[in-house]
């Protein structure tokens, strides 16, 4: 009976005094789940956040981030920012085609005046409608072919220096036509 509590005890002891071995596989699991939880976060705030769109200049400086909603869709496209009478100043619609094309846009029912950033595949601005009219049928559009255009308020552009050759990086969604 001596020696089973002595096992006992010896295992008890085991227990509570790790192995150097044990020590540093926990050491090593308790860090990967503290790195885990921090790229776990980093990803939630930015999803919390929602869809944005940096404006980047050439030379890397941003010029300004707008949080978008997003036009994939032939219906959602043709409803554009028709029939809003409020846009927030850092807030826009990305407009997402499935292909680079010549793109022409209209103000029928749109009720305030909007820039309208257009660019190419690779993202770059090729370039920029500005304060385009509301209520307008006249066709608006830029030379070259573009697969996105940002529309944001009227005098956007000025205010935050934005030109062609500037880049749009997407964050918070993959840019993608779902039809």
């Amino acid at each position: 009976m001596a020696a089973l509590r002595g096992a006992r005890l010896s295992v008890r002891l085991a227990r509570v005094n790790p192995t150097p071995r044990n020590f540093i596989y926990r050491r090593i699991t308790l860090a990967a789940l503290a790195v885990f939880m921090l790229i776990s976060a980093a990803a939630l705030d930015a999803c919390a956040q929602g869809p944005r769109i940096e404006i980047v200049a050439p030379d890397g400086a941003v010029r300004a981030t707008v949080k978008v909603e997003i036009a994939d869709t032939e219906a959602s496209r043709e409803l554009g920012l028709m029939y809003r009478r409020h846009l927030d100043e850092n807030a826009g619609m990305i407009f997402v085609f499935a292909k680079p094309s010549h793109l022409q846009f209209w103000m029928k029912n749109t009720v305030i005046p909007l820039d309208m950033i257009f660019a190419g595949a690779d993202r770059r601005i090729v370039g920029i409608v500005r304060e385009a009219r509301p209520f307008t049928e006249t066709i608006d559009a830029v030379d070259g072919d573009s697969q996105y255009v940002l529309e944001v308020n009227g005098g956007f552009c000025a205010r935050h220096g934005v030109a062609a050759g500037d880049r749009l990086a997407f964050l918070g969604f993959a840019p993608q036509s779902r039809d």
